[in-house]
């Protein structure tokens, strides 16, 4: 016995060796049911602690970037929009050098021709005609090229007619000088008028809404203009930004599908006075159709809502974007009216032009409410009577069945009592 539990002993020594040893034990700890109950759980939390990554973001810019672009001779050939494509700081650094570094090219130029004739050989030297009368060195020759190409014209120094190179140099910097005026002078008129801070007057609602309008589901966002100066031809358009897979198994993110904010009614082209709640009918052609209250929040989309119009100062189109996510779109709320009638005038107050209020809205998709419409539209007495006609001919059947069965046993049983009596 003493043997046996010894050996026991060194038996069970040898399990727990290899239990430590092994590396299933070690890799795979076995944990509780509820720990077991509770990671995905955390790991959910985690996932929907996650930011959502925009396509675009909510002041308007588009939140992608350009990379590996290889034909970079492309923004080259169009070098007017590059420039004004540019950041400010890079393109009153761009402007200051253009000028500076044409101006000491030419004043090079003016001042190699002054040396080859050996004007500098003759400074003070009143036989000796110039080229470029009082011109004694490199900084005279820059302050000449400045006063050429700027025609300040001071009436110190000036070319004379005994210098053709001069003249020929004269007429070309002229003209180039012009050419680089109207280039530089019109990147920078450009990019002082362009319309992009128009559209920061342009404003929307923080938040978009879902609830009922005339007895319908609809999606609504809120839009405004800050400026007295009116956005003349505005007009509204809306996409759904959301990854789809087609039926061939083709993966297409980011995929755009058009959200109609009263396309074929006119109601997209606005009359931006005062704010306009702009309203997309929840149907059987709207992207919403089978999304109900519960589905919305596990949904991964985004409405980018797009404002276009011409700048009536300037003539000039606008275009002022915005998006919302799924966390930005509240079922069930309508927006807080911001339009009062004053004393012979309207007045809209834009502190409330964010806020909005809870309604009594189903949290039904509004595919479930037209087919819960639908069961309600059906007459009642002709169910009830089609129900009651079925169940009569059921039993004017079994009736029959039943009839016939009996007759059967009835024959039967006559001819059992003829055959006894035979």
């Amino acid at each position: 016995l003493f043997v046996f539990l010894m050996a026991a002993n060194v038996l069970e020594e040898d399990s727990m060796e290899q239990d430590i040893e092994s590396p299933v034990t070690i890799h795979q700890p076995k944990l509780p049911k509820q720990a077991r109950e509770d990671l995905p759980k955390n790991i959910n939390k985690e996932c929907a602690k996650r930011k959502i990554q925009r396509y675009v973001r909510k002041d308007g810019k588009c939140n992608v970037h350009h990379g590996n672009v290889r034909e970079t001779y492309r923004y080259l050939t169009d070098i007017f929009t590059t420039l004004v494509d540019l950041k400010w700081r890079f393109n009153l650094l761009i402007f200051v050098m253009v000028y500076t570094v044409t101006w000491l090219f030419f004043g090079m130029i003016w001042w190699l021709i002054a040396y080859v004739r050996g004007d500098m050989d003759h400074i003070g030297d009143s036989t000796w005609t110039p080229c470029v009368s009082n011109l004694n060195g490199f900084v005279s020759a820059f302050l000449f090229s400045i006063e050429t190409e700027t025609t300040i014209g001071y009436g110190y120094r000036v070319i004379t007619d005994k210098c053709p190179e001069g003249i020929i140099l004269l007429l070309v910097q002229s003209v180039l000088g012009s050419i680089v005026n109207a280039f530089m002078v019109g990147c920078m008129f450009v990019k002082i008028s362009q319309p992009k801070k128009r559209a920061e007057t342009l404003v929307f609602s923080t938040n978009a809404v879902i609830s009922m309008r005339d007895g319908k589901l609809c999606l609504m966002f809120r839009v405004g203009d800050l400026r007295n100066s009116h956005i003349v031809e505005a007009s509204i358009r809306a996409k759904l930004i959301k990854s789809k897979q087609t039926k061939e198994g083709e993966f297409i993110p980011l995929n755009q599908t058009d959200i109609n904010v009263g396309y074929y009614t006119g109601d997209d082209r606005l009359f931006l006075v005062s704010p306009l709640i702009i309203s997309h009918e929840i149907n059987q052609q709207s992207p919403f159709w089978e999304i109900s209250k519960a589905q919305l929040p596990k949904e991964e989309l985004e409405i980018v809502v797009i404002l276009e119009g011409m700048v009536e100062a300037t003539g000039m189109t606008c275009q002022a974007r915005s998006s919302y996510v799924t966390s930005e779109i509240l079922w069930g709320y309508r927006f807080t009216p911001v339009l009062t009638l004053e004393d012979g005038f309207y007045e809209v107050d834009y502190n409330s032009f964010h806020e909005t209020y809870e309604t009594n809205t189903p949290v039904y998709s509004a595919k479930e409410l037209a087919e819960m419409a639908s069961r309600a539209e059906l007459p009642l007495t002709w169910s009830v009577s089609s129900k009651l006609d079925q169940h009569a001919e059921l039993e004017t059947e079994e009736e029959e069945k039943s009839q016939e069965d009996q007759n059967e046993r009835n024959g039967d049983v006559a001819n059992l009592e003829n055959e006894s009596k035979v």
